[in-house]
């Protein structure tokens, strides 16, 4: 199998001589340099020069400023500027507000705001739960973070946290029609964060935190949903969580093993590691191996971490030792939430029949997929650019969509459990195979499908407060 790489899309805009053959020469330039010519568009024409915006693929910012460097050291050519496409489509944010109404003269005015508005105001007053019908609170969502764990970066704050916030919001809406915001916490203070969210809580139908490091976002959840009467879902936990175990279901039955029957090690113990072997086991897999950077957890061994501690009473059932090399001996399944270069091919030859290799790390790879393939019988990662994408999108949009449709009090394994289902039975079993066990995240179908799992949880569940139906107008 072949992968292809992505890079970045850099606009070149360039001031070349008009005179015969000159761009061939750009093209020359881009092409020997390994770049690859995207779209040109021509700005201006004079009977000097022509202005062109040539918008070139890189492999990165490194080798975009190389061929920079190479095509302004060409006579004739001059690079006015570089743009990078990702920096434009950030300018001014990515979101606005923008009123369902319109105010067009003083009736509407007074409707909207003063005076009429003041019933309204009563109502809510006299029975609080009619927010949910009178205001935004029924179908809106805080994305709450505070930047401590920003996709592979790290602590970076919640100024740098904000583009990733503001792009879970526009998939929020885009992908279910769901309104959200960024909340980006200037505090890493467990009992702050609490607070805080519980004091704008009255504006939201649910919370999806995001970001949060590892161990405090473990705390700050549970808090979070003993104290609040709305959803909250930490999604770096349970989104990954839940397409994972979707994931998993599909290939588990495309090399005909049965999910009781596996033998499951997972690498990075962190809140996705926990997540992850919270719905494996409700999914019913009874052999799961734990390994950390100090080895396999086991009961032998206190650990300073407390829930390496709960980790290490409910899995690992022989009680085994020692590192990855004795985890995967016999394994049918790998699953890492770690980092890059901790699976080896050494340690798939050393796994069962038919080895099952989820290497989520971001940007990369436990394994490079490249090395895993020809070992492997099922291979997923984090990355777009792979077959198999295991990506929290196919899970949070229709999970909060088919929760706030129920008005749910809460998100509970069983809700879990439904959406993970929901998502592997997109694809027939006619149609999975090695490199198609999870659909794709623009496969419209499956946050409608998820939805309705999810509401249908809910009120199996008893923690929807009103009924609805499949495929209802949410």
């Amino acid at each position: 199998m072949e992968f292809q790489r992505s890079g970045i899309s850099l606009i070149y805009r360039l001031e070349i001589a008009n005179k015969g053959n000159t761009f061939a020469k750009v093209a020359s330039l881009v092409g020997n340099a390994g770049g690859d010519i995207a779209a040109v568009d021509v700005i201006r024409v004079t009977q000097d020069v022509v202005v062109r915006d040539v918008t070139i693929n890189v492999a990165n910012r490194e080798h975009g400023r190389q061929i920079a460097e190479l095509l302004d050291a060409e006579p004739g050519i001059h690079v006015i500027a570089v743009s990078d496409r990702t920096f434009l489509v950030h300018l001014g944010g990515k979101l606005e507000v923008v009123p369902k109404i319109q105010v067009k003269n003083r009736e509407d005015l007074s409707r909207v705001y003063t005076p009429h508005v003041a019933r309204v105001c009563e109502a809510i007053h006299e029975d609080p739960s009619k927010a949910f019908q009178l205001t935004i609170k029924r179908n809106t969502v805080a994305v709450v973070s505070d930047g401590t764990a920003v996709l592979g970066l790290g602590d970076i704050g919640p100024y740098a946290a904000m583009p990733v916030m503001e792009g879970k919001a526009m998939l929020f809406k885009q992908f279910a029609g769901v309104d959200a915001f960024p909340i980006c916490l200037d505090t890493k203070d467990p009992d702050e964060i609490v607070e805080t969210v519980k004091r704008i809580a009255p504006a939201f139908g649910g919370i999806n935190l995001e970001d949060i490091s590892s161990p405090r976002c473990f705390y700050i959840e549970e808090r979070l949903k003993q104290e609040l009467d709305i959803p909250v879902f930490h999604d770096d936990q349970h989104g990954t969580a839940v397409v994972m175990l979707a994931g998993l279901m599909n290939a588990a039955k495309l090399v005909g093993k049965k999910l009781q029957d596996l033998k499951v090690v997972i690498v990075g113990i962190g809140a996705a590691g926990v997540a992850c072997t919270k719905m494996l086991l409700s999914a019913g897999v009874k052999n799961i191996i734990g390994v950390t950077l100090e080895g396999i957890l086991h009961r032998g061994k206190q650990y300073d971490n407390e829930i390496w501690n709960w980790y290490k009473e409910h899995t690992n059932p022989d009680n085994i030792t020692g590192t990855l090399d004795d985890a995967i001996v016999g394994a049918d399944v790998f699953i890492g939430v770690s980092g890059p270069g901790v699976l080896t091919v050494e340690h798939i030859k050393k796994m069962a029949p038919d080895p099952i290799v989820f290497a989520m790390a971001n940007p990369t790879p436990e394994i490079e997929p490249e090395l895993a393939a020809p070992h492997v019988r099922v291979l997923a990662t984090g990355r777009s650019d792979y077959p198999n994408q295991i990506n929290n999108l196919l899970c949070f949009p229709g999970m909060f969509k088919g929760a706030l449709a129920a008005r749910a009090s809460t998100i509970n394994e069983e809700m879990k459990l439904a959406a993970a289902q929901a998502i592997a039975s997109i694809i027939r079993e006619s149609e999975l195979r090695e490199d198609y066990i999870i659909p794709s995240v623009f496969n419209q179908a499956v946050v409608q499908r998820v939805a309705d799992a999810v509401a249908e949880a809910a009120r199996r569940t008893g923690v929807a407060r009103r009924e609805v139906m499949p495929k209802d107008n949410y």
